[in-house]
């Protein structure tokens, strides 16, 4: 008779977070390492540091053997409700513009705002008009 795999949530895990009582999450499976603590090779502070949390990154990265993936069944518990873990936000990307020189500031500036510098201009023609009609 098959047995059922029992189903928990990340809060649940999360809640087994201290020395004696202490569960973990590899590859979507839920461990309850709590007999384990002692006899870590890496300490106990090192499986506190990953409970509440998706352990499988460090777990990875601390290149297991072949005999530890085998001992981790001992400590089986269930499967992780993949519903259960917090949405990861999208990250936007913006773009950085490139520092300009003052000059293309300058210029880009003046195209912007072509008016003002179109409106000095015609001032100053006109008041150079009306100058010499009045001499």
């Amino acid at each position: 008779m098959p047995t059922l795999t029992k189903i928990y949530s990340m809060e649940e895990v999360a809640a087994h977070n201290k020395q004696d009582d202490c569960w973990i999450v590899i590859d979507g499976k839920v461990y309850d390492v709590t007999p384990y603590m002692d006899e870590h090779p890496g300490g106990d502070d090192v499986l506190l540091a990953v409970t509440g949390k998706d352990a499988t990154d460090e777990f990875e990265d601390a290149g297991h053997s072949k005999t530890a993936r085998e001992l981790m069944e001992e400590y089986f518990i269930g499967e992780l409700d993949e519903a259960s873990l917090p949405e990861i936000p999208e990250l936007k990307i913006y773009k950085k513009e490139e520092p300009k020189d003052s000059v293309q500031k300058l210029v880009d500036l003046t195209k912007q705002y072509w008016l003002v510098p179109v409106s000095v201009i015609t001032i100053s023609v006109a008041v150079s008009v009306l100058f010499s009609r009045n001499k």
